[in-house]
């Protein structure tokens, strides 16, 4: 492991590799513990590098076996080799081609980048940086070869074996010994090699192309589990047909196989025509996998395959371009999501998986832009401002253009830049070129890191029938920054429904274009002093600061015809409640007359029922991270817990008859056959919420009907929400009802996952200890990212009441986690710190004591490069 100070690399000193791969063959021979790697490189000096430059080729953990140029033995004076590279002083200057013979133990590699072993089989993660850890190469994204590459290993270790690309040629390789053959005709950087050997089950399918090209596909999981790959492989199927509707991409090769694995950093990785996955996201069954679960898989699923064209046909230049291919990626998976389920639920979802992961990042120490201009550690900016907040960039874009001209410009983008490694100003450019519009202004929004306030205030003018919106944005520690461009999707409401806008040029297809600091524009023609509803779908990932009531809010709840903004006018009422009593010095008691659970009660008489899912939403409390970035300063978590506890009690109250009668009206007849689809997954959540709330308002009724629940489930849905319900109860219904869970699933390590997560999320004094004893329970594994992550990453980002306990136990529990994970999985540890990302909002003795355990662990020793990263910006941001 390399200890020494990483050196930043810049944006700004980007250049072009001084050579360039055209050709890679690969002859692997799999073996547990040498496996032997032989990587033939057809090299070229590149016209756009360094005349007469060194020959340099990333290369770690690497032993060297022979090093051959144009067929004869390079002398050992001809090259040098350092911990990180393999360097030709003096390479050739017209074509060449480089053989090189290397060594690697996949067993021992604990990192799980580059070739390893997870549960006997062999697979690879090579994003961003892990194929110098096969052989050594220009592992940069904008090298692009043509690889082909044969595969060899024991028939009874692993008589499957996968590569990128097509397959050519199959057969005996002595004795006990067969091999493989894969060849993948497009141009691809090193990141997106992959291989795959092992003892594996297959479910197949076909998909015919609308180019009429019939490709094979295969869902590859553990043996005995193909059952369970079932929804998977038709999210394949649904995501290649949509990709074709929705986008005009076709696929490309004759084969696209996904291979499920149990022990993988990342949710997944879209490696060329060979998808490798977290078993988590393939693997589901009605008695295993929640709702959630399954569209997980397929959203996941959907974001893999699209990378096909925005990622691997089109990848990105340097990897300060994560975000063209991942921001672009991820709004293609939401858009699928929406024409799969509900688009209204579905971007709630967005928005709120936005606020919680992104927004306190943005307002934290480890704030970034989408396009950083820096970077120590690359695999430590897969974030969610790469991610969520480049997706709603690319949603901005399309608002701004509006939809026909925005498919234009995705057209010309992936005909201009196909087999290319492109850039930011590429992707923005063939827009520019479609639309005739400059959007250089639009582009701040990729190098301007922080979330945008817009201030609104209105104003009615009764005599002259006009209403006047003035908007003001700033952008934190930015303030003398020119302007963001700010679509603002907007409307009127009045007591009855909603006010026409149309006598306002300013607004067009429902859109007020912000590109000033501050700005403002008149509706004439408005009959009565209305409520603006405003950023209407959420228009642009920004926090709005309006001067409006509860009783306009609730005026929006009732009338308004967008559903993202009846959902938020609820939230808003809440959250206003929440912080202000969060903030007392003792519980605020509730209003005599309560508006919000009267309006509440209203909007379930008359919608709940019609669209379950939505109203699921619209009961659910914000939480106490939204809470906790609403308040932004001087946090007290235990404060923020009852808070929200006591407006918990008072919907549960409130609203007991209409939610018992939800429960009664939205059971399911014994013997109803289980759907995933987003009706009956719906029906289900809002049956569950029910549920939660009742057990607040009565915790004897809600044991009664949880264990019922749990005794007549037939979905982990409904079995896990149960469970969820009475781990909030203490006692010993609750430990039985844990007892059994674990019993009866002691065989299923992703559902045992779930097990973990809800038990370190239990906001009591005892829950580090239980955790505690939960690390020492068979099922349990510190070299299983999925297990880390369940237990240790739940209580650290899910628990905020006992990971920021006043006496800072919970800080150095995660401490001391960090510190035996950074030396065998660096990329886990640095990845479980980020829960201390809030820490400079807390209150003074908290704040002291988060601070205390970063200095610690930055002081240790031998620091990998991703630990290192993130505590050194964590304490000097």
């Amino acid at each position: 492991m390399r200890t020494e100070t990483p050196i930043p690399i810049r944006l700004a000193d980007y250049r072009p590799s001084d050579h360039l791969i055209d050709r890679v063959g690969l002859d692997i021979l799999l073996h547990p513990h040498a496996t032997e790697v032989r990587a033939t490189l057809a090299l070229r000096p590149n016209p756009a590098g360094r005349a007469g430059a060194e020959l340099v080729l990333d290369g770690e953990d690497l032993t060297l076996l022979s090093l051959d140029l144009d067929g004869v033995a390079l002398a050992p004076d001809a090259y040098r080799i350092t911990e990180t590279a393999l360097i030709l002083a003096q390479p050739p200057q017209e074509p060449f081609t480089l053989t090189i013979r290397t060594r690697i133990d996949p067993t021992a590699n604990t990192r799980l980048m580059g070739l390893y072993r997870s549960n006997g089989v062999y697979c690879t993660q090579c994003e961003a940086d892990g194929f110098r850890r096969i052989t050594y190469f220009i592992d940069r994204p904008d090298v692009m070869a043509v690889y082909t590459t044969r595969i060899e290993a024991d028939r009874a270790d692993a008589p499957v074996l996968l590569g990128n690309g097509n397959p050519i040629e199959a057969g005996e390789a002595g004795p006990g010994r067969h091999y493989a053959v894969w060849h993948d005709p497009h141009r691809k950087p090193a990141y997106l090699f992959a291989l795959v050997g092992g003892r594996l089950d297959r479910l197949g399918g076909r998909f015919t192309t609308s180019e009429g090209r019939t490709v094979d596909l295969g869902i590859y999981v553990e043996p005995g589990k193909a059952d369970r790959a079932a929804y998977a492989l038709d999210a394949v199927i649904r995501s290649m047909a949509w990709d074709e509707t929705a986008f005009g991409r076709a696929y490309d090769l004759d084969v696209f196989n996904v291979v499920a694995v149990s022990d993988f950093n990342m949710g997944a990785m879209e490696n060329k025509g060979l998808n490798i996955f977290n078993d988590r996201y393939v693997l589901a069954s009605p008695e295993t996998a929640t709702d959630a679960d399954y569209a997980a898989i397929e959203a996941i699923i959907a974001h893999e395959y699209f990378h096909n064209w925005s990622g691997n046909r089109i990848t990105c230049r340097d990897w300060f371009q994560l975000c063209l291919k991942e921001g672009l990626t991820v709004f293609r998976d939401q858009e699928f999501s929406s024409d799969m389920r509900s688009r209204a639920v579905h971007r709630i979802g967005e928005v709120r998986t936005l606020r919680a992961r992104q927004f306190p990042e943005d307002a934290g120490p480890l704030a970034h832009p989408v396009r950083p201009q820096a970077y120590a550690e690359i695999n430590n900016f897969y974030t969610a401002t790469v991610y969520e907040k480049g997706a709603e960039i690319v949603r901005m874009l399309r608002t701004l253009l509006g939809t026909d001209t925005f498919a234009q410009g995705m057209d010309h983008y992936f005909a201009a830049c196909d087999g290319t490694a492109a850039t930011v100003e590429d992707f923005l450019g063939a827009f520019a070129t479609v639309s005739g519009r400059d959007l250089s202004a639009f582009a701040r929004w990729y190098d301007r890191p922080g979330t945008p306030v817009v201030t609104v205030e209105g104003s009615y003018d009764a005599a002259a029938r006009s209403y006047t919106l003035r908007f003001r944005q700033e952008l934190r520690g930015d303030r003398e920054g020119p302007p963001l461009v700010i679509p603002v999707a907007l409307g009127l409401v009045g007591a009855g429904g909603p006010l026409n806008t149309a006598a306002c040029d300013r607004v067009q297809n429902g859109v007020f274009i912000l590109e000033r600091a501050d700005d403002s524009l008149t509706v004439t023609g408005v009959s009565e002093a209305p409520v603006p509803s405003l950023f209407r779908g959420f228009s642009a990932p920004v926090r709005v600061v309006q001067t409006i009531t509860d009783a306009d809010r609730l005026v929006l709840l009732a009338h308004d015809t967008d559903p993202f903004n009846r959902w938020q006018a609820a939230q808003d009422v809440a959250m206003a409640r929440l912080v202000a009593d969060a903030r007392a010095d003792s519980p605020v008691p509730p209003p005599e007359q309560d508006g919000l659970v009267a309006a509440l009660a209203a909007f379930l008489d008359g919608e709940a029922l019609t669209d379950p899912a939505y109203a699921a939403l619209v009961l659910t409390v914000p939480s106490e991270g939204d809470i906790a970035n609403a308040i932004g300063e001087a946090i007290d978590p235990d404060a923020i817990h009852r808070a929200r506890t006591a407006l918990r009690l008072q919907l549960g109250q409130g609203l007991y008859p209409h939610l018992t009668s939800l429960r009664d009206a939205l059971a399911d007849p014994a013997g109803t056959p289980f759907s995933p689809d987003a009706v009956s997954a719906g029906r289900r959540a809002l049956r569950n919420v029910a549920l939660d709330l009742i057990a607040v308002a009565d915790p004897q009724s809600g044991i009664s009907l949880a264990q019922a629940q749990i005794e007549a489930a037939t979905t982990m849905t409904d079995r896990l929400a149960a469970l969820s319900v009475l781990a909030l109860i203490p006692g010993s219904a609750r430990e039985a009802a844990f007892a059994a869970f674990a019993e009866r699933y002691r065989n299923e390590p992703l559902v045992l996952d779930k097990w973990f997560a809800i038990q370190a999320m239990i906001p009591e004094d005892t829950t580090l200890e239980r955790i505690r004893r939960l690390q020492a329970h068979p099922a349990f594994a510190m070299t299983n990212p999925n297990r880390v992550r369940s237990l240790v990453g739940s209580f650290s980002v899910g628990n905020p009441t006992q990971f920021n306990r006043p006496d800072g136990a919970g800080y150095a529990f995660l401490a001391e986690v960090v510190e035996t994970l950074d030396a065998t999985n660096p990329q886990i540890a640095a990845k479980l710190l980020t829960g201390f990302g809030s820490w400079r909002m807390l209150e003074p003795e908290r704040h002291a004591k988060a601070e205390r355990s970063l200095a610690a662990i930055g002081s240790l020793a031998n620091l990998s490069r991703d630990v290192s990263d993130i505590v050194g910006r964590m304490l000097d941001n």
